[in-house]
């Protein structure tokens, strides 16, 4: 099973070869092979390593003062694997159907770079080297830039680029004064000597690493690259990038704070924990009122990544305060978001992609009606929204509850400042998943409900078979994560138990099917009371601990928390079947259906420009928020005739709260100091000669101090 990871590699390499090699109306097709095949090689060993006793290890090649350059595949980067392949295995064959839109390039080129970007990705979660990891993390880079530009757009690819390399620089500075602690450039010589490092020398590499590391992941005040990248990314290629690159970052901060960093200063934990739901916020609420649907959906991205990194810094002060099995709890909740959230929102940004291919607009104040014309992508669109809403019995539902769950058990802490920065995030949480729900109700019914809103849908049609199987593919998915939880949990719990020294799977999935073998036994009483209301359903037939996710208390408040959405799936069937039985039984049996022109309000035909827009949906968040908006309404006019106003122009402009409050400002500074140091260039000889003088002196004196 270990030579599977190198076969995955040799396979994705062999379809680089083939696509140079051969002609090129072939390399569509051998793209996607090549990407699917090579992906589920991956899964197969990402999951024999996560379930495996041992960690698989390689040394590549020897370097002289830097030592071997290796790969290490332990339990953590195993989960990620496991991720990276899900979404690659559906977004290759999505890539092969939708390359050909891409106008005016070398679409045989741009394929040998997404197959490129897939190696790379994987080099990053596996390497256990400094230098190979800044290594493949700058070449990762570099390629997505290149795609996002192959989209003729070459603005947003420089400006994520630029910000990338600032990330980078503060990942390189991280990495170092781990290293120059470490004495060692190896992950397991930076594990082992954790404990030697200084409070302040935490402090720094926890900036340094939360800084890099977050501007990849998405987090705030630098991510204002995300919304511009990700909107004007080819459809091919943008699944790939936001459901699996957004995870690195996400990995390098989970990576370091549970590794490298002992978890000696709860206020890693409090940082983690605001910036996640502060991000999570300002993330949904500008996605609540974009007018992009691919946009919506980069916020959207930015609204997850603060949501996993909220759970994963309750993780972190749950852990620092000794309470591990709170700890890994929290932890579960924010890898099992990551994987839900790669997962659903790769499936949207198909469905992005193809509406906006097919359509001809961006615009969802234009589109409308596309479920008559593309129903299966309406269909499978309608997943990934019911998904990303948290709506039961789908995946984002599981992992949203359990966070907040999560959260809730902030009352076994002793601190009240860090109580405090619980119920804040809490708060927040709860409010960014209402704007959610607002969101993609807004975005689903404005794209494929209701009337056609321009000429252009009216020619839209369904897309081919290849481009529906891999979004049928990854709405399967969602819903298995969703009505499996307990079956996904102890899953993860594998990555998460090195971390906290604690089970996660004992504490939420109690053994009620007796063919279980476990160490911990339940209280018979216990057992007898759920017992009564369908827990033990299925335990000589299913396999595993239970369908019930619960968390256990002590005497006096023996369950602090319990769900099942197996139970809510098979209730929602049978409620449905009711409903339509009855209904038919004493209604619609009883009656003719006649069908006759609607009713429009006495209009003889309901125009377009009469229905309800996403702008229009939007405005009353945008009315609420207006603090934090703060649209620039300019251009006003008026047209009246005597007494009457005929009509009121007004053009909005979106400035970013990010934009306003962090980039502007260091733009403003840069320009000040420029202009500053542009006048020290009089052009006269002796002023250049003095500053040269006036330099030596400065080393001088310093040497001389020294």
């Amino acid at each position: 099973m270990d030579d599977l990871l190198l076969i995955s590699f040799l396979i994705y390499i062999a379809g680089i070869v083939a696509i140079l090699v051969l002609p090129k109306n072939m390399s569509a097709k051998i793209a996607g092979i090549s990407g699917s095949v090579g992906s589920v090689a991956l899964l197969s060993f990402a999951l024999h390593s996560l379930f495996s006793k041992t960690i698989y290890t390689a040394s590549l090649w020897m370097i002289p003062n830097i030592g071997y350059l290796s790969i290490r595949v332990d339990y953590l980067s195993a989960f990620f694997l496991i991720a990276t392949a899900i979404v690659t295995l559906p977004a290759s064959i999505f890539a092969s159907t939708r390359v050909s839109y891409i106008k005016e390039s070398n679409n045989s080129f741009l394929l040998v770079l997404f197959l490129s970007l897939i190696i790379f990705v994987i080099l990053v979660l596996i390497s256990s080297n400094i230098f190979l990891f800044l290594l493949v993390w700058e070449v990762m880079s570099i390629l997505i830039y290149l795609l996002v530009n192959s989209g003729k757009s070459e603005r947003a690819g420089y400006i994520m680029l630029a910000v990338g390399e600032t990330g980078t620089l503060a990942i390189a500075i991280a990495f170092l004064l781990l290293a120059t602690n470490a004495k060692t450039l190896s992950f397991e010589g930076l594990e082992a000597s954790i404990s030697s490092l200084s409070v302040g020398m935490q402090w720094s590499v926890f900036i340094l690493s939360f800084l890099g590391f977050g501007i990849k992941g998405g987090l705030i005040p630098f991510n204002f690259w995300i919304s511009r990248a990700y909107s004007v990314t080819p459809t091919a290629f943008i699944p790939f990038i936001a459901g699996a690159t957004l995870n690195l970052g996400l990995y390098g901060i989970i990576r370091v704070n549970a590794n490298f960093l002992p978890m000696s200063e709860v206020g890693f934990g409090v940082i983690l924990l605001i910036v996640g739901s502060i991000t999570a916020l300002i993330g949904i609420l500008y996605a609540t009122i974009e007018d992009n649907f691919k946009t919506i959906l980069a916020h959207s991205s930015i609204e997850n990544a603060g949501i996993i990194i909220t759970a994963f810094g309750a993780s972190m002060i749950f852990l620092t305060s000794g309470h591990k099995v709170a700890a890994s709890m929290a932890l579960v909740a924010s890898l099992y978001h990551l994987l839900n959230h790669s997962v659903f929102k790769t499936l949207l940004f198909m469905g992005a992609g193809v509406i906006e291919d097919e359509s001809k607009t961006k615009s969802l104040d234009k589109l409308g009606g596309l479920l008559k014309r593309m129903p299966w992508t309406g269909f499978f669109v309608l997943i990934g929204v019911l998904s990303i809403s948290a709506m039961p019995p789908f995946n984002g539902f599981v992992s949203e509850w359990l966070t907040l769950e999560s959260l809730l058990r902030s009352v076994e802490l002793a601190s009240l400042g860090v109580k405090v920065s619980f119920i804040i995030a809490g708060v927040l949480l709860a409010l960014t998943a209402g704007l959610t729900v607002t969101c993609f109700t807004r975005a689903f019914s404005m794209s494929f409900l209701g009337m056609a809103r321009s000429k252009s849908i009216e020619k839209t049609k369904e897309v081919t078979k290849t481009t529906l199987a891999p979004m049928a593919l990854l709405a399967i998915v969602a819903f298995l994560l969703g009505v499996l939880p307990t079956f996904v949990i102890p899953t993860i719990d594998r990555a998460v138990y090195p971390i906290t020294s604690a089970s996660a799977t004992t504490a939420l999935v109690p053994p009620f099917f007796n063919n279980q073998k476990v160490a911990d036994k339940l209280p018979s009483g216990f057992v007898n009371d759920f017992h009564n209301i369908g827990a033990q359903v299925g335990k000589n037939t299913l396999y595993g601990r239970g369908v019930v996710v619960m968390h256990r208390g002590g005497k006096d408040n023996p369950v602090v928390f319990a769900m099942s959405t197996s139970y809510m799936l098979i209730t929602f069937l049978i409620l449905f079947g009711l409903t339509v039985g009855l209904v038919w039984l004493l209604v619609a049996r009883k009656r003719t259906v006649v069908y006759k022109t609607r009713w429009d309000g006495g209009i003889k035909n309901l125009l377009p420009q009469m229905t309800y827009t996403a702008s229009g949906f939007a405005q009353p968040v945008r009315v609420i928020f207006s603090t934090i908006l703060r649209s620039n309404i300019s251009n006003q006019k008026e047209t009246a005739s005597k007494h009457f106003r005929l009509s009121i122009k007004q053009e909005r402009q979106e400035v970013h709260l990010i934009d306003r409050l962090v980039l502007y400002p260091l733009m403003n500074f840069a320009k000040k100091l420029s202009h500053l140091l542009a006048k020290m260039h009089s052009g006269k000889i002796n002023t250049y000669a003095s500053y040269a003088i006036l330099t030596l002196l400065v080393f001088l004196g310093i040497s001389f101090y020294m």
